[in-house]
């Protein structure tokens, strides 16, 4: 018979392979419709996705290592999601400065396409049974990614039915907020983690 460790261990690294390749085709699409679409919304989700994609990658390395090395993994995800919140709130900064045209229907459209994929990914991750700390990480990346979905379908419909760039600088600058809390949730969780570890050694 297989132990039960085996099958929850490999439960979780064909759950960690499904959400990373769906989050890299993600990243690609929001890249590509941003670009086009001129919006700062849809290239922060991409640059977000394309980051949480990383840190899956780190994950699956993390579920063969010891608790130790998990911990941080997940620490290198908190500082990524920092990071990329700092590229996000330059790019919006730019764009106000500079001024930009977002196309509403192509926000509303690629954020409905985006929201169904990150929430199957969110309900995958959230049906593995006691997350250690590197799946608790990606967890938080997952329910951003789904909360910033809504946040660009909102924009795109101001931004069609007003004509201005505002919603789409908003939800930009949301995105990056968004992030700077799920990293230094992350950062705290992997914190605690190593303090319970140091006590459990001691």
């Amino acid at each position: 018979m297989i132990p039960s460790n085996d099958n929850k261990g490999g439960e979780e690294r064909r759950t960690l392979w499904i959400v990373l390749l769906l989050n890299a085709a993600i990243a690609v699409g929001f890249f590509i419709s941003g670009f086009f679409a001129d919006s700062s919304a849809l290239i922060a989700n991409g640059v977000d996705n394309l980051s949480d994609t990383a840190v899956y990658a780190l994950s699956l390395v993390a579920l063969t290592r010891g608790q130790t090395w998990k911990t941080r993994a997940a620490m290198a995800s908190g500082v990524m999601l920092l990071i990329f919140a700092g590229g996000i709130l330059i790019d919006v900064g730019r764009r106000y400065l500079q001024g930009s045209d977002p196309i509403g229907p192509t926000m509303m459209v690629m954020s409905a396409i985006a929201g169904v994929v990150n929430y199957l990914c969110l309900r995958l991750l959230q049906r593995l049974k006691d997350p250690d700390v590197n799946l608790r990480a990606a967890t938080t990346f997952s329910f951003n990614d789904f909360i910033s979905n809504g946040g660009i379908l909102i924009a795109g419909v101001l931004v069609l039915w007003l004509g201005t760039n505002w919603p789409d600088l908003l939800v930009g600058f949301a995105t990056a907020i968004i992030a700077i809390k799920g990293g230094v949730e992350i950062l705290r969780d992997a914190r605690a983690e190593t303090k319970k570890s140091e006590r459990r050694s001691s």
